[in-house]
């Protein structure tokens, strides 16, 4: 492996953190501390620091909990990652994970619905969202989402490749 060449692509491409494996709780805490360590003494303002935490603690426990309630294997949930780059005047946060190929679809259109929300109608959305009792099966209280879209400055981006006739890798952005 070329780590050069790829040290040289992290810094092409804004990047300041990058974790390629499974989520537990404990590496989810411990990326966590670095990068408002990092960030800290980049000497940007706390309310950034906040949002960027924020919206990379949200990312990455919707990964470590989709694998957990799909039960998704071992070797396919080794498949995540995790990343934080500067993007413009702030950050990209993105996580990417295998999810089954029928969640894809409905989770991307969920994502766009709340993207093209007003933030009056994330705050509405948001307080309905905490008074509905969740349904069995379901994977969360369906806050994430829309508390990631309420900390960034511009729409969530989504993508998906199919992997093969389970999976699909599935990558969602947040900028701040």
């Amino acid at each position: 492996m070329d780590l050069y060449n790829l040290r040289k692509q992290f810094d092409e491409s804004g990047m300041m953190m990058c974790f390629n494996g499974p989520f537990s709780h404990s590496i989810i805490e411990e990326i966590g501390t670095a990068l408002r360590n990092y960030l800290a003494a980049e000497n940007i303002a706390k309310a950034a620091v906040l949002d960027v935490f924020a919206v990379y603690v949200e990312l990455a426990q919707n990964v470590r909990n989709y694998i957990a309630v799909r039960e998704i294997n071992q070797g396919e949930a080794a498949a995540s990652i995790i990343t934080i780059a500067r993007w413009n005047e702030g950050y990209a946060i993105s996580s990417g994970n295998m999810v089954l190929q029928g969640d894809a679809a409905p989770l991307c259109a969920r994502i766009k619905e709340i993207s093209n929300m007003t933030p009056e109608e994330l705050k509405r959305s948001y307080k309905e969202q905490m008074r509905r009792e969740i349904p069995p099966g379901a994977l969360g209280a369906g806050l994430g989402l829309l508390e990631i879209a309420r900390h960034s400055s511009a729409p969530m981006n989504c993508s998906v490749r199919k992997v093969d006739e389970t999976y699909t890798f599935f990558s969602l952005t947040a900028f701040i």
